[in-house]
Order: C-alpha cells, then structure tokens, then sequence
C-alpha cells in the first residue's frame, strides 16, 4: 500500500528517516495540516515519497473529532485529468469527421444536382417551373419527416414568419435567377460568374449598410472582378440572359445572407429546419409567378415533347434534380450550425471548383484556356477574400 504527500505539506517533516517511515502511525505534525493519523493494518506499509505527493482529503471521524488526511498517489488521480483530455481529443477528432463528411456530402450533391437540373433545363427549357419543383419537392420532404418524427417540427409563431420573408423574396429571386441562367449557358459559366459573389456582398455592406472592409478584402476583389470578367468574355457561348441571370442571382443571395444573419439571431430553430421553413415561405411566393410567367399550358406542351425525345427517364431526372436541390441546401445550412462563416465560405469556394470541373467534364463543355485562366483568377480572388474577411 503506497501513500503520497505533497512536498509542502512535509515541510516541517524533512528530518523523518526510513526507520520511522515503516512505523504504523507518523506523529510528525505540521504547521500547515493537521495531524496525520493512519490506520493500524497488521500488513507493513511504506510510505514512498519517491513522487510528489498530495492531500486528497480531510476528514473528521470519531469521537474526538479528530481530522484525518486521505492520502492518495499523484499519478493515481491524475488519471482523470488524462481520460478527460483523451476524451476532449476524441470528441474534437469526432467533430472535424463530422464535419468533413458534411463538407464531402454537400459538394457531392451539389454536383448531382447541378448535371441533373442541366440535363432537365436541356430537354425542358422551363426554369420557373423547374424552380418551383425544386421548393415543392424539399417542402413535402420536410412535412413527411415533420409528420413521421423523423425530424421534430420546429416551433415557430408569427414574429419568426415574419422575419423569413424578407429571406425568402430574397431566396426566391436567386433561385429562379440562377436557373434562368443555367437555362442559357452552361453550368460552369454560371458558377464562375457566381464565384464573383463577394464582390456583391462588398459593395451592398459599403453602399447601403455603411460597413467598412480593411484594404486586403478591397483588393481581393481585384482577381474576383478581373477573373469573372476574363472569363465572360472568353466564353464561347455567352448569352446575355444567361449572364444577367447569374448577376442577379449573386445580388439576390447577398440580401439573403444579410436578411438570415438578422433572422437567426437568438432563433433556435435548427439549420434543417430553417432551411424547411424557408423552402416553404419561398414555394408560397414563387408559385403564381411561375404560372403567370410560363402557364400550364407551356408546361404541359413542353413535357410531352420532353417524354417523346428522352423517355420514361426524364421523369427521374425532374426528380432527381429536385431531391438534390434541396438535400444539398439542407446540408449546407447543417453544416453552417457546425462552422464559423470562414470555414463555410472556403468550403462554398471549393463547392464552386467541384462543379465547374465536373461539369465540364460531364457535358464536355469547350473551354479556352484564356477562359480557364479567367475561372482560376476569380476562384482564386474568392478565396483570399475569405481569407481576408478573416
């Protein structure tokens, strides 16, 4: 049985030698502590002091009230500090997983989304209403989760409402914007315009909020503007829609990012949720503007000729492209929960580089390298803007 004392507390005990130490009681007193008083074992006891030792705790037992000292090894209870830093390292090691497979899941269905909505858009030129499936398709995945308590519904009143629908207006008009745009050109000239976001977010902050930048975050839209510009005017099938739809789609997305900041402030509705709500809000206002601009008549002229060129699987690509809108949105917003804004802007930027290669590849888009060089400047602008917002 081995006992440990911190040195200090042995202060006034230097002069203890080992034929004392093996006595079954240490009458040696201290200045600072109380006597210490050990039980009488018929078994030898040493007392090492061979490692720091400490006072685990004071008791007082018996009739004279006598305080006795607990002594315990040092390396005994630090044991617990360890375990609960290994268990700190595992639970961080757990987290980053965590959050590289959110960051793998979301690229990997925004991809899947992107080469299906193409593939529709394609054979189905009718973005308002492809846009509207989009919202009514994550809207019912959301009600039908809500329903089963495979997610717990989320508890909103009026002042939530509220406060989303100025994000939603705002979520609508890029949504649709954005595939108007794909509707025109190909995808990756509308993700490498899309990368000139930043720029946008910029100047609304500057003109309309009065927020100030440091001059790195100024000059990192130097590479953002001059990449999207290079590109656009090397771009082999330019289409002014298609330009102006992605324009309008980074503005709309920048209003929607300042409106969620305020909205989400102090709100406990999860990212899932949130995005659900917003989804919804936005197919309630999309909805009449969609068949005002295209009408069931063009729909339904539109799909016949669409099931006539590509078949019973145009039906899938409408769905597939609508399950992933929204499951990709819905995982962006969960990893948002997850990491700061830094961390969820390099992510959106490598999101961007995954697309544009991807798509080229798959719809083997010609590309000049002057065109490329374009793309890489504004990702690349993209970047260090993130990184000196920082």
């Amino acid at each position: 049985m081995s006992f440990s004392l911190k040195q200090s507390a042995l202060a006034a005990c230097s002069d203890v030698s080992n034929s004392v130490l093996q006595r079954r009681s240490l009458p040696c007193r201290s200045s600072i502590l109380p006597p210490l008083v050990f039980q009488n074992n018929s078994k030898r006891t040493n007392l090492s002091l061979s490692k720091p030792l400490h006072v685990s705790a004071v008791e007082i037992i018996g009739k004279d009230k006598e305080p006795v000292i607990k002594c315990r090894a040092y390396e005994a209870d630090k044991s617990q500090p360890i375990q609960a830093a290994a268990q700190e390292v595992k639970s961080e090691a757990a987290k980053r997983v965590k959050i590289g497979i959110y960051f793998a899941t979301w690229w990997a269905l925004n991809v899947v989304f992107n080469i299906y909505n193409k593939k529709v858009l394609n054979a189905y030129p009718y973005p308002w209403l492809t846009s509207t499936l989009s919202l009514a398709c994550g809207s019912l995945m959301m009600l039908i989760s809500w329903a089963t308590r495979i997610a717990e519904a989320p508890k909103t009143d009026f002042e939530f409402w509220k406060t989303l629908f100025p994000v939603a207006v705002a979520h609508t008009i890029g949504h649709v914007a954005a595939t108007v745009s794909m509707s025109k050109v190909a995808v990756s000239f509308t993700h490498i315009i899309k990368s000139g976001e930043p720029a946008f977010s910029v100047l609304v902050s500057s003109l309309l909020l009065g927020e100030s930048f440091p001059p790195a975050v100024y000059l990192s839209l130097v590479p953002i503007i001059g990449g999207c510009a290079l590109a656009a005017v090397t771009e082999l099938n330019f289409n002014m829609t298609g330009f102006m739809g992605a324009m309008i789609s980074n503005l709309a997305f920048v209003f929607r990012n300042i409106f969620s900041k305020k909205g989400m402030k102090g709100n406990s509705v999860s990212g899932m949720n949130y995005y659900a709500c917003l989804s919804m809000l936005s197919l309630v206002i999309l909805t009449p503007f969609a068949i005002a601009v295209e009408g069931p008549q063009m729909w339904a002229a539109g799909w016949e000729k669409a099931l006539s060129q590509i078949g019973p699987q145009f039906i899938w690509w409408v769905a597939a492209q609508s399950i992933f809108y929204h499951l990709y949105n819905q995982v962006s917003y969960m990893s948002l929960d997850q990491i700061s804004p830094l961390t969820f802007s390099i992510g959106n930027t490598m999101k961007r580089i995954s697309v544009i290669v991807s798509s080229i590849i798959i719809f083997h888009t010609p590309v000049q390298p002057v065109n490329a060089v374009g793309a890489a400047i504004a990702i690349l602008g993209t970047f260090l803007y993130s990184q000196a917002k920082a």
